[in-house]
């Protein structure tokens, strides 16, 4: 398409890799930029490619080119042999909308991901639990990983969770003691009635048995309560196994994306320095010579972690928000379960009690000891029970009769 205005040494080197020609054309924005770098061209590299396609620029928009792909002509005119500076000169002076002619880098990113990439993974994941003249050490930016606000929600899940674990184990806790305080009120309850019922005072009687029916629907009050509170722990277990596991584990894949695109901004470092320190030294560079594709390919799997890496974190932010809205929610609506549930509970509880406020109790103790002495023991027939009754009636006038006050 274009005639070549400069001869090289050395034939490129495209590592088996192909390429397609193509044209865009992009409308410039406010700025007059169509949103690309450029490297390469004169006069160490025969080709001049894209480094970065920046995010919300007209070539972003448009999706078109991305980075590694070789620019050969800027409307209509063919930019072999010329800097970079040069090409973006032309670009620049044209108006309105740019013609962009290119070869298309058909890479495959898992070309890209040679043991390097990966052991400069290993390090990036390493380097988490390291001091900073460590990290330092081993060539690997710390606050870069550091200053991750997604990275500090780790820590702050943790410790919701713990206090997940403190509030399914206080209400497991109060769920066992009001069952055993129920079971209590229950078996309290079913002594008084024992003792009503066998009572022959029937002001005594009456009470003993007015007492017990309290003491049994303080059991089924409590029943009642335990049932409002269990499902605060199908619901808190929910969140803490469910909930806070998944949300790390999307936050850790977050991590494997990020680390890896970090590696191949790393090694897009390491190939620049290198590149840097030949020029300097004067020293042919092979790769650079040769159309430099190895760093191309570099430079467009950087762009697609990229990219994975920003769709990750936006996936994230939005998870994290609807678990701390739900955290707080959810919080809110327990706590108000809770206070609301013993709220009613004592409220019954102290209602039924002064309901059944039957103290003192006046029982003649002789009678009483009488009745209760051996297994034997029959009970009378009404017309004895009667004259009995008035015979220890004159006995207690004559005598005194004995009071017992029994608080509860």
């Amino acid at each position: 398409m274009f005639s070549d205005t400069m001869d090289y040494e050395l034939e490129e080197d495209k590592l088996g890799i192909p390429t397609v020609p193509g044209t865009v054309t992009l409308k410039k924005d406010a700025q007059n930029l169509i949103g690309i770098s450029i490297g390469g061209g004169a006069q160490y590299c025969p080709c001049l490619y894209i480094v970065q396609v920046f995010d919300n620029t007209p070539a972003a928009l448009d999706g078109t080119l991305a980075a590694g792909d070789e620019i050969t002509g800027v409307n209509g005119k063919p930019v072999k042999g010329k800097t970079k500076v040069e090409v973006a000169k032309m670009i620049q002076a044209v108006q309105g909308e740019a013609v962009i002619h290119y070869n298309k880098l058909q890479a495959d990113p898992k070309q890209g991901k040679s043991l390097d990439i990966v052991l400069k993974k290993v390090k990036h994941r390493l380097v988490e639990n390291m001091s900073s003249g460590t990290a330092d050490a081993l060539g690997l930016s710390r606050a870069i990983l550091c200053n991750d606000g997604l990275v500090k929600k780790l820590d702050e899940l943790e410790k919701t969770a713990e206090l997940y674990k403190g509030l399914m184990e206080h209400s497991k806790q109060l769920l066992r003691a009001f069952f055993e305080l129920s079971q209590t009120h229950r078996a309290f309850g079913d002594v008084f009635s024992v003792i009503g019922v066998r009572e022959p005072q029937a002001a005594a009687s009456e009470a003993f048995v007015k007492f017990a029916e309290a003491h049994r629907n303080i059991e089924k009050y409590g029943i009642q309560l335990l049932k409002t509170i269990k499902p605060m722990l199908h619901d808190l277990n929910t969140y803490l196994h469910k909930a806070i596991p998944d949300t790390k584990l999307t936050i850790r894949k977050y991590l494997d994306v990020k680390f890896e695109y970090l590696s191949y901004c790393l090694k897009v470092k390491e190939m620049d320095d290198e590149e840097y320190s030949c020029i300097a030294l004067g020293e042919p560079l092979y790769r650079v010579s040769t159309g430099n594709y190895e760093y191309r390919l570099i430079l467009r799997c950087r762009q697609e972690a990229r990219s994975r890496f920003a769709k990750m974190r936006k996936d994230v932010l939005e998870k994290i928000e609807l678990l701390d809205q739900k955290h707080v929610q959810d919080i809110v609506f327990q706590l108000q379960r809770f206070v609301s549930g013993m709220s009613r509970y004592y409220d019954e509880c102290y209602a039924v009690l002064k309901e059944a406020d039957v103290f003192p109790i006046e029982v003649d103790l002789s009678r009483t000891t009488l009745n209760y002495t051996g297994p034997n023991y029959e009970e009378e027939d009404e017309e004895g029970e009667e004259e009995r009754g008035e015979e220890e009636k004159n006995e207690q006038t004559e005598n005194g009769a004995e009071k017992l006050i029994d608080d509860e």
